[in-house]
């Protein structure tokens, strides 16, 4: 590696070095490293004085058993920057997971190019962007992990977010594509690491990271566990582990978790644990979007994708943030065969000057249009508020999709109270009593809301005790088994998002 003093300043950052990172990542004794030998040597009539060491490590692991490739930058040696054979390396560790149809996992802390090549090469070069081409097709074909455990800049900041799923270290990772030396001469602004690139930038405001470990042992434990829940690659179905919770469990908790009073908002995370196999619920980007919920779980052993809205943030609503997250979590489920469960408590896009500033209509038809382009089997349960357009894609439309409503769902093309005073103004400014009469016609309305009117009517297809969710949600997932091993192999996605 890069030598003792190096190695020691490493750790006394609180790091791990690379070789250390990938025996903690992969089972006991299974990795089995790939080029070696690679480096810069120097010689003397004919005979090697010296050795540096190409500062990339990669080769072959098991998690749970299963093979993964699995690389990293060597931080002691040059900061991970890309020489001595550490770039074909890197190249190589990508091909090897396309051609063997292998997960990836990468254990990133790299500073991608230096300007002190130029010296080494006596020119410049254009940029090239090596590997691209090859981190394109994994997305459509091998799941791909991103652990950012030091610095990520430049390539590696790339790297990094070309993934099905980026985790980071908590106060030792950062994530920007130029540092702060470049920025304060660019910009002129003066920032830290970690005031640039940190977690709270990255996992809260950019939604560049999906989640944050608190150390690199964790970290890297969040990567076995998130590659638990996927196929090694789109020609498998995603493992099936043996559950002892009982499929038939109903709990009584599940009558009352949403209370009566439409202005409480409930824990929808309570919820989704009292669902799905115990244990089993593993959320994606909880900082970033945060009116809904994303996760990977367990239905009987089977695992599924799970989204929620959020009633404590935004009421739920799908802002821009939201609308992205959802997009990405569906093309994940989508690509490996997951199928999805949405709890459904969604009262409309984001509205006011700030969610048209952000985009939300665009981003989120584009959203809706991801639900839509999805091929895996749906099961949506209204719980509560179904409004709008955005509440119109709970759902895939084009078929295979379930659909259930709790008795205190409701929906509209716009909540009764607020589309009042639009569908009824003139005749609320001509009453005597304006405030009157909208509340008058306010009460009238709601009592159309019963959730059972509509089920009379079979506009909704059934309405369940919420006791029974969990038995009907591990119905439906051992159902789609046979239609989602019809679908494997790589997803077609054809046309654009608006």
């Amino acid at each position: 590696m890069g030598g003792p003093e190096a190695i020691a300043r490493h750790r006394a950052a609180g790091k791990l070095t690379v070789r250390e990172r990938i025996e903690a990542l992969v089972d006991d004794g299974s990795f089995h490293e790939i080029g070696s030998l690679a480096g810069v040597g120097e010689y003397r009539e004919g005979r090697l004085v010296s050795f540096r060491p190409a500062n990339f490590v990669m080769g072959l692991g098991r998690i749970s058993g299963r093979l993964v490739v699995v690389g990293g930058e060597d931080f002691t040696v040059r900061g991970g920057s890309a020489d001595g054979g550490g770039g074909a390396k890197w190249l190589y560790s990508e091909r090897l997971a396309e051609q063997w149809r292998l997960p990836l996992v990468r254990l990133i802390d790299g500073t991608g190019g230096s300007v002190r090549t130029l010296e080494q090469m006596g020119r410049t070069y254009i940029p090239d962007n090596p590997g691209f081409a090859t981190m394109v097709r994994l997305l459509g074909l091998v799941p791909v992990v991103s652990a950012i455990m030091g610095v990520a800049a430049g390539l590696p900041a790339a790297k990094a977010v070309a993934a099905h799923w980026t985790v980071m270290v908590k106060d030792t990772s950062q994530l920007f594509v130029a540092g702060p030396p470049v920025v304060r001469r660019a910009l002129g602004e003066d920032l830290s690491k970690e005031e640039l690139g940190g977690y709270h930038v990255h996992a809260v405001e950019s939604g560049c990271v999906d989640n944050v470990a608190e150390n690199e042992a964790e970290c890297l434990q969040l990567v076995r566990r998130f590659l638990s829940y996927l196929p090694s690659n789109v020609w498998e179905m995603p493992p099936r582990v043996p559950s002892e919770d009982d499929p038939e469990r109903c709990e009584e908790e599940l009558l009352s978790i949403v209370p009566r009073n439409r202005r409480r908002p409930y824990d929808i995370r309570r919820l989704l644990r009292l669902v799905f196999d115990r244990g089993s619920l593993f959320e994606l980007s909880p900082g970033f979007g945060r009116s809904l919920v994303t996760a990977l779980a367990r239905a009987d052993g089977y695992p599924v994708g799970v989204m929620a809205n959020d009633p404590r943030h935004l009421g739920g609503s799908m802002d821009a943030a939201a609308a992205e997250k959802l997009m990405r979590f569906v093309d994940m489920c989508d690509t490996f065969h997951i199928p999805i469960v949405n709890f459904v408590d969604q009262p409309g896009f984001m509205i006011g000057l700030e969610a048209e500033r952000r985009g939300t209509v665009r981003k989120g038809v584009r959203a809706l249009f991801a639900v839509e382009q999805s091929r895996v089997p749906w099961l949506a349960i209204i719980v509560g508020r179904c409004y709008g357009v955005a509440g119109g894609g709970h759902i895939r439309h084009s078929g295979l999709s379930l659909r259930v409503a709790w008795p205190s769902a409701e929906w509209g093309s716009l909540p009764i109270e607020g589309g009042v005073e639009a569908a009824y103004r003139r005749e609320i400014e001509a009453a005597p009593d304006p405030e009157a009469k909208k509340q008058e016609i306010e009460d009238r309305l709601r009592r159309l809301r019963s959730p059972f009117l509509t089920a009379e009517a079979f506009g909704v297809e059934e309405i369940i005790d919420p006791r029974q969710t969990r038995p009907l949600v591990c119905r439906f997932a051992e159902m789609a088994q046979s239609v989602l091993r019809s679908q494997l192999g790589p997803r077609q996605v054809t046309g654009m998002r608006p």
